[in-house]
């Protein structure tokens, strides 16, 4: 299995607007069939462009930010 290297902090410093199916999994350590069925079931938020499924950055990341601290 893959190492992956991306995490959480890693997505907050990108630019880009989106991040993919693949990008998503990586940073929460899971595989990337579980990002597809909670697009599917709703509880990821995402965007069809033609036929690529592709998540907003700043929902995923509000979605699994820490809110402890406040």
């Amino acid at each position: 299995m893959r190492q992956s290297t991306l995490d959480m902090d890693d997505l907050r410093k990108r630019r880009s607007f989106v991040i993919t199916r693949q990008e998503a999994a990586d940073a929460l350590g899971v595989d990337p069939r579980t990002i597809t069925a909670s697009i599917n079931d709703g509880t990821i938020p995402s965007v069809k462009l033609g036929r690529r499924v592709v998540i907003p950055r700043d929902k995923f990341i509000a979605m699994f930010s820490d809110d402890s601290s406040r």
